[in-house]
């Protein structure tokens, strides 16, 4: 745990070395990629193991901001950040849209693997409500269904 600490420390050292600090980009995209940040470490001190970060398909619009091995499951995670409690839950947001738009994207990565595999969907929520040094974390897991397809089905067993 000490290591994984350590890292985490040094990659925010070297962000904030590298100007990361002086962005000029929008608050709640620098406080989303901070919380996916916080969330990849978060993970692997929950035993995850992270395999890919913001993938994109050039099929689907759209990203997977991590994904994972959690022994022998395969995580699509995503990853909602918020600096309050006051307005809904963070994972609220993750609707019937975001989900489907999350099934094809995962879809989509399954294509790339060797074999089948068992899969589902994940969510993380961090809150920053008592500031960016103190975030606290909730992982949902398997917290939407993985619709199943029967014609994806036969056309990804077929491709094994």
């Amino acid at each position: 745990m000490l290591k994984g600490r350590l890292t985490h420390g040094i990659v925010r050292l070297l962000d904030w070395g590298l100007g990361e600090s002086a962005d000029d980009s929008p608050e709640h995209l620098r406080t989303g990629r901070r919380g996916e940040e916080d969330a990849y470490f978060y993970l692997r001190r929950c035993g995850y193991t992270i395999i890919s970060r913001n993938y994109r398909s050039p099929h689907y619009r759209g990203e997977l901001d991590l994904v994972g091995w959690d022994g022998d499951v395969l995580c699509f995670v995503e990853v909602k950040t918020r600096t309050t409690r006051a307005v809904k839950p963070a994972e609220a947001a993750v609707d019937r849209d975001k989900q489907n738009e999350l099934r094809l994207m995962a879809r989509d990565f399954m294509q790339h693997m060797a074999g089948p595999c068992q899969w589902r969907f994940d969510i993380v929520t961090i809150y920053y409500d008592h500031g960016f040094n103190r975030p606290s974390f909730e992982l949902f897991q398997n917290a939407f269904s993985v619709a199943y397809n029967r014609g994806f089905a036969k056309r990804l067993a077929r491709s094994y």
